[in-house]
């Protein structure tokens, strides 16, 4: 019994740390996707195999970070993460809901959206 109660504690630990997980700074976990020669935060040109979809949860024009549900990237499974962006100017452009295909910067971690194109 003592067995179980080892393994039901690590598992709601983990569970409960889940959350916090996602949206801690990953760091060298990201690799990025940067394109030689893109501006930052443009809208991307063409097809671009560094490009994730993700579909933006929130977009937070105070503190220039935008949430994005995403799929695997750089070694990670699919999550939810807020990411700065490098021009706050665009995320006018961005609403709740829409989905797009984004590139991270490898200077920072790849916590920072570095650009996007829009999925139609």
């Amino acid at each position: 019994m003592k067995t179980f109660s080892a393994y039901a504690l690590v598992a709601v630990s983990l569970a409960l740390s889940a959350p916090v997980l996602a949206q801690m700074d990953h760091g060298s976990m990201h690799g990025g996707g940067k394109t030689a020669g893109a501006a930052p935060m443009a809208p991307a040109q063409g097809a671009d195999a560094a490009l994730v979809e993700g579909l933006v949860k929130k977009v937070d024009k105070t503190k220039g970070t935008l949430t994005l549900a995403h799929g695997a990237m750089n070694g990670m499974p699919p999550m939810t993460m807020v990411y700065r962006v490098k021009e706050t100017s665009l995320l006018d452009t961005l609403a709740v809901g829409q989905k797009i295909r984004f590139a991270t910067d490898p200077a920072d971690g790849g916590m920072t959206v570095s650009r996007f194109e829009l999925v139609k």
